[in-house]
């Protein structure tokens, strides 16, 4: 009887697929995963013990570079735990502003999310057509606050200024637009046979199973489970408008992209009553320059476009934090992806971790 062995293949930390530098140590048994193991801190910067030695304000700039394809997210979860310590009320103008910026954000991030799993599987042409289309968001937040990437334009108090008048029609010409570049998009990968053998019925955790581990975001709701920040704890205005949350049913890597391509339909909807809603009127609160926060503790959070981002703030009642921890949903989701590899083909591992949508910048924070 011949004896066969498992052999250890190591992928990364430099590898097109794993989203940055991350580097995942593959037991194999032939084809089949035997354990996919995660190897993170590649990227660790050291951003929670910087916070300490830096103003509340200070600090803002650095929370761009931990998801940094969302930073919209990023800086609202940031300033709105702030404003919560110092019970700060932000004017109604700047909170749909908000709201239209992080919508707008998540469809973008959502476009780089399609444009990797299509990379990732083969599809280059698929990648090309979702960074054009990001292309005419990043114009509008260029257009807001004269940055394409690490914005800084949510201030704790309010934004950093009001929006041009050339924004808002161009923002209603992207949203009239937006339905024929979604249907491209379903045309060119959803219909391709290829990417939907690739990724139907492979990946699969159950949703019972992602509650557990802590799974949040669309990669929990391709599980079924219908968790949404936005719904049960609604903040800024989220709870005057109308949209619903596509959820999946197997959990498996086709119903992780599908989740998140129909999301992008709810967000531009989202959007759309925003700015009619719009109203006018100041954009930043009335706040000392230098703020001082009351002794105490406060945790806030949001839905960011890869799940749960929370801030948690520990205020000594000086003008610097004494400690932030942030909850950054890629980190919490890359723990499910030994467990959701075991048993799969070699191959399916690009479709994994494609799917479970890493952004290493806020994995290593």
């Amino acid at each position: 009887m011949p004896k066969t062995e498992t052999y250890t293949l190591n992928m990364g930390p430099q590898h097109p697929s794993t989203h940055g530098v991350l580097q995942v140590v593959l037991e194999l048994d032939g084809e089949r995963v035997v354990q996919a193991i995660p190897q993170m801190g590649y990227l660790h910067r050291g951003i929670e013990k910087l916070a300490e030695s830096r103003t509340y304000a200070q600090f803002l700039p650095y929370t761009d570079r931990l998801d940094y394809v969302s930073s919209m997210g990023n800086n609202l979860g940031y300033c709105q735990t702030i404003e919560k310590l110092m019970d700060i009320a932000v004017p109604e103008r700047a909170e749909y502003l908000r709201i239209i910026m992080t919508e707008l954000n998540r469809i973008a991030s959502h476009l780089i999310f399609m444009s990797s799993v299509a990379i990732d599987l083969g599809a280059t042409t698929g990648m090309m057509f979702g960074f054009r289309d990001r292309e005419r968001i990043l114009d509008l937040f260029d257009m807001a606050c004269g940055a394409r990437l690490t914005y800084s334009y949510i201030r704790i108090g309010g934004v950093k200024e009001d929006v041009p008048g050339e924004f808002i029609d161009a923002t209603r010409q992207f949203l009239a637009d937006f339905p024929a570049m979604l249907t491209e998009h379903h045309t060119l990968l959803t219909g391709n046979e290829i990417l939907y053998h690739r990724l139907k019925n492979s990946g699969v955790i159950s949703g019972q199973r992602a509650l557990e581990i802590g799974l949040t975001g669309p990669t929990l709701r391709a599980s079924g489970i219908d968790y949404d920040i936005r719904k049960v704890e609604p903040y800024g205005f989220y709870d005057r408008f109308s949209f619903t949350v596509p959820l999946g049913t197997t959990g498996d890597n086709w119903d992780r992209y599908m989740v998140r391509m129909e999301e992008m339909q709810q967000s531009a909807a989202i959007v759309a009553q925003a700015l009619d809603q719009l109203p006018e009127g100041p954009v930043m609160a009335k706040i000392p320059k230098v703020l001082k926060p009351p002794a105490g503790d406060v945790y806030h959070r949001i839905e960011n476009p890869r799940g749960e981002l929370g801030y948690y703030v520990v205020s000594d009642g000086s003008t610097k934090p004494y400690r932030i921890h942030v909850r950054r949903p890629s980190f919490i989701n890359l723990q499910a992806l030994n467990e959701i590899c075991q048993g799969t083909l070699i191959a399916d591992v690009v479709a994994v971790l494609a799917t479970l949508d890493p952004l290493m910048g806020e994995v290593d924070c």
